[in-house]
């Protein structure tokens, strides 16, 4: 029992779904950008508008343009006092695709702000700068504890197909901490013993996508590598744990001891963790 609990801990590993062909993902090892918030209670509904209203345009264009992969708003599926409790993402091809992004979602902040101030002074709706969207931003959130994350996938696999419209996949996420001087060594065992079954559950369309990942630019360093596993429904995560413990109990005893080992000597344990969200919103590009 203690070794099928740290097999589907450690080594089933699961998170943001990005999109385009998997062999120019897989060259380009694309990034996505994170902003994690705490948003207060009873502020969920407004916090979701704003992001449509004043985010979503400018991502969705982008996307249209091919600068932005995919985009998303997710939020967990258990409360954890300290956690965020909303994160919006967006995923680009290189640090060029997010400088655009981000000199976009500066000027249609400005525009926004800006717009109350035009409309003449004591007409009904009239509004002032100071409810632009980032004061609206700190009142619905606690902006304090707002965490921003730049990441970047090494590994990455794809369904054949898209799914359909309006589809909210669950992430499922794995953070581990690798030991300095050990990144290729885990890269190479995730890839030897853990990337051909989620290649297979992708062919088969168990799950939507997968990744292996790491920040690029280093932020608390409470993990060093993330893998992240999405599909259309939570049955399908029941569907990714019979695969790789039976990829597992396939094994002799001995293999199986010393893939154990093997991730056991790569990473600290004791500061793996694992997220499980569902998408709030999540926008794919249109088929051509």
């Amino acid at each position: 029992m203690k070794k099928r609990v740290f097999l589907c801990g450690l080594l089933m590993l699961m998170a943001c779904f990005t999109v385009a062909a998997q062999q120019t993902q897989q060259a380009q090892q694309p990034l996505t950008f994170w902003y994690e918030y705490h948003v207060n209670p009873g502020k969920e509904d407004e916090f979701l508008t704003l992001v449509k209203t004043v985010g979503q345009p400018v991502r969705d264009k982008l996307m249209a343009e091919g600068v932005v992969l995919a985009w998303g708003v997710e939020a967990p599926m258990l409360r954890v006092p300290e956690n965020a409790t909303h994160m919006i993402w967006y995923t680009v091809a290189d640090y060029a695709g997010l400088e655009k992004v981000d000199t976009a979602l500066r000027e249609q902040i400005a525009k926004v702000t800006a717009e109350p101030a035009k409309a003449p002074a004591g007409k009904k709706g009239a509004a002032t700068a100071g409810n632009g969207p980032m004061a609206r931003m700190q009142e619905i959130t606690d902006f304090g504890k707002t965490h921003d994350y730049l990441t970047r996938d090494l590994v990455s696999g794809f369904a054949s197909a898209m799914p359909p419209a309006g589809t909210l996949p669950f992430i499922r996420y794995v953070f581990v901490k690798v030991r300095p001087g050990k990144g290729a060594e885990y890269r190479k065992a995730w890839e030897k013993y853990n990337k051909p079954i989620f290649d297979k559950l992708a062919a088969d369309g168990t799950i939507l996508a997968f990744g292996l990942a790491v920040e690029d630019v280093r932020t608390d360093g409470d993990f060093t590598h993330y893998t992240w596993i999405a599909t259309k429904d939570l049955g399908s995560q029941d569907k990714v744990r019979a695969a790789v413990l039976g990829d597992r109990d396939k094994r002799s005893p001995e293999e199986q001891d010393a893939i154990i080992q093997l991730f056991a000597n790569l990473t600290d344990p004791d500061a793996a963790r694992s997220e499980l969200n569902r998408s709030l919103i999540f926008h794919l590009p249109t088929p051509k």
